[in-house]
């Protein structure tokens, strides 16, 4: 029995003491977390589309998508292209912009040299999203090129000669969705935008109130309206309400005006409010609005937030081990996983709902409720932190993630422009079939997509490092876009 006693008081002295460890020796220093904060901003400059200014910086890329709109006369030149393909797809181009936004607001103070870049990654798709929402009256253009067709090809941006067909919902082919996303999008940015270009934000927020009552009136799901063009690439999986709330709560947010609150207090329930899902995506925004209006219950102890706050604390208690409302499937190795393809977006989006809300709770003295028990905000930040530094290269493969950032990354990105040679490299016209060689090459990718998360590993933190598939190392912007937050939150924390 002695023997028993000793073995296991031994284990938990090695226990603590491996605890300790891992406590007081991270894996990153600050100025890691701020060299990859610099590269996750930088990644966007890789997905621009149009003319590209004089201060472009992955310099291998070149103008695109030059006369986009035209021959449907409206002017659709710029955005982002979402992944690896050429199209610019509404939904998740809309998304991406709305959690840049969130990540500048709540943590752009310690952007510090970043926080320029950042903005403009903000506004290259803003300048886009207001030409979408205003170019004709009660019309949203949401896409331009034909998915089907450009996924035949393997080409370049700057070569590209698929159809650049135009894809739009109006008050007859509605898009409740797409157009309420655009709506938050717009008014996230109006935030950002409001001390250092207030005419730019009073222009980005009167369209997004304009593009959300759009929205609200002409009820129905984009998917609906343009079938196989949207799906299944960005099929509206989870319908338009949860974008209906999350775009008034923006507004709200942005404007302060009283019947952006009123709309929420009375179509919140209809509109999703006490619905728990446990996925934040380009798809479904209702953790997100959960955690966003949880703020004015921790501020204002408004009884009608009340419920956010709790449904917030759901959705955080199932990402954190230990707990008796822990739900979330990590991978061995630690990682969050959710899905087979691109799942490091969940991971991404987790990661920023964990440190908004932590910083909600910190500034107000609040807990999360975890069944019985109390998480603080610390744990959150924790969680979070092992996440990104998953990502970053503490893992089982000892491989980061990101493209560029430390010793090991993948090489075979699923990617058109950083996988054939550089327009200014090779100057001949690359055809749509050309690209094949280079798609089926074992070769690394010519030009470096520095900053890139790619989809990551599987559930046994196994990853192929390998251009066709797809799953796995394709990019995407709504991947990066919550992780520029949370390293710029990391970036701040003393080492």
């Amino acid at each position: 029995m002695a023997s028993a006693v000793t073995f296991s008081l031994g284990a938990k002295i090695l226990c603590l003491t491996l605890c300790l460890l891992s406590l007081c020796c991270s894996a990153f220093t600050p100025l890691d977390y701020s060299n990859a904060l610099e590269k996750s901003i930088l990644f966007f400059e890789g997905q621009r589309s149009g003319k590209l200014p004089d201060n472009q910086r992955l310099s291998w890329r070149g103008n695109s998508g030059l006369s986009d709109g035209s021959s449907y006369h409206v002017d659709l030149v710029g955005g982002y292209y979402d992944a690896g393909d050429n199209v610019k797809f509404g939904l998740p181009m809309a998304f991406t912009t709305t959690l840049l936004a969130w990540s500048v607001i709540e943590f752009g103070d310690s952007m510090h040299s970043q926080i320029d870049n950042a903005k403009a990654a903000v506004r290259w798709s803003t300048d886009y999203l207001l030409k979408a929402a205003t170019a004709t009256p009660g019309t949203l253009y949401v896409q331009v090129a034909d998915p089907n067709m450009d996924h035949r090809c393997w080409e370049r941006p700057e070569d590209m000669d698929t159809p650049r067909n135009v894809y739009k919902v109006s008050t007859q082919n509605p898009g409740s969705d797409v157009a309420a996303e655009t709506a938050a999008a717009l008014a996230a940015a109006s935030i950002v935008f409001k001390d250092s270009d207030s005419s730019y934000s009073a222009k980005l927020l009167h369209t997004a109130m304009k593009v959300f009552d759009f929205a609200d009136k002409y009820r129905g799901s984009y998917s609906d309206s343009l079938g196989s063009v949207v799906c299944p690439f960005y099929c509206s999986y989870s319908g338009y309400h949860d974008e209906l709330l999350w775009g008034a709560s923006w507004i709200h947010r942005a404007s302060q005006n009283s019947s952006y609150l009123a709309y929420i207090k009375s179509n919140g329930h209809t509109l999703g409010a006490e619905d728990d899902d446990y996925s934040f995506s380009w798809d479904d925004k209702r953790p997100g609005t959960k955690v966003l209006l949880s703020k004015s219950f921790l501020e204002k102890n408004d009884e009608e937030f009340q419920l956010y706050k709790l449904h917030s604390d759901n959705y955080i208690c199932s990402l954190i081990p230990g707990t008796s409302t822990f739900q979330a499937q990590n991978t061995p190795g630690g990682l969050i996983y959710k899905a087979s393809e691109s799942n490091l977006q969940y991971v991404t989006s987790a990661s920023l709902l964990l440190l908004t809300y932590a910083k909600y709770l910190r500034l107000n003295g609040g807990v999360a409720t975890c069944g019985s028990s109390k998480v603080t905000a610390e744990t959150l930040i924790s969680e979070a932190k092992k996440q990104v530094d998953y990502i970053l290269g503490d893992n089982p493969a000892k491989m980061s993630y990101m493209v560029g950032f430390g010793d090991k990354f993948p090489q075979h990105v699923h990617h058109r422009g950083s996988s054939l040679p550089s327009v200014h490299q090779h100057p001949d016209r690359l055809g749509c079939n050309d690209g094949f060689q280079y798609l089926n090459s074992g070769s690394p990718n010519p030009n470096v997509l520095v900053g890139a998360v790619v989809g990551g590993p599987d559930s046994k933190d196994n990853f192929a490092d390998d251009r066709n598939n797809y799953q796995q190392s394709e990019p995407a912007t709504y991947i990066n876009a919550p992780f520029v937050g949370a390293l710029a939150f990391l970036s701040a924390q003393k080492g």
